[in-house]
């Protein structure tokens, strides 16, 4: 009688490789802080808005200004579309309720100015939750994108 193997073969050794790196996967993105998630979703979503009003503004021809409400933000200065689904128009809320913003450049500013020259002054924009904040900011060239803090 032929002495029978001891042991695993190559592939159930990979096959339990293979599911611990799925678990380790799955365990650090549950894990990931996702207060930092939402204010960086707040950020890119916001910077994609104030690009487009950006965008709009230059088209237009006309001014358009964003300003914070209480529950969120609105850009004033822009025509209601009815061909489109979401209109810049309609004022927005923050996906996260605790969201705040402050204008923090030109100083003392309360709103952005977004056009419609190509070419617009220096804006910087905190957004806050709680002891977290991230900054938007444009040179007035580029577009507004997440910068670091000094």
């Amino acid at each position: 009688m032929p002495k029978q193997a001891r042991g695993f073969t190559l592939l159930e050794l990979m096959v339990v490789v293979a599911l611990v790196a799925l678990a380790t996967a799955g365990a650090t993105l549950a894990l990931r802080d996702s207060s930092a998630t939402r204010l960086e979703r707040e950020g890119l979503r916001l910077s994609a808005l104030l690009e487009s009003a950006r965008a709009q503004s230059r088209t237009s021809g006309v001014p358009v200004l964003w300003r914070q409400r209480p529950d969120g933000f609105e850009f004033v200065g822009v025509k209601p579309r009815r061909d489109a689904h979401s209109s810049l128009a309609e004022p927005r809320t923050w996906l996260d309720p605790a969201t705040r913003a402050e204008v923090t450049q030109p100083s003392g500013a309360q709103v952005l100015v977004l056009g419609p020259e190509p070419l617009i002054a220096a804006q910087r924009l905190v957004l806050l939750q709680g002891e977290r904040q991230l900054t938007l900011a444009t040179d007035g060239l580029s577009p507004f994108a997440v910068v670091s803090t000094p």
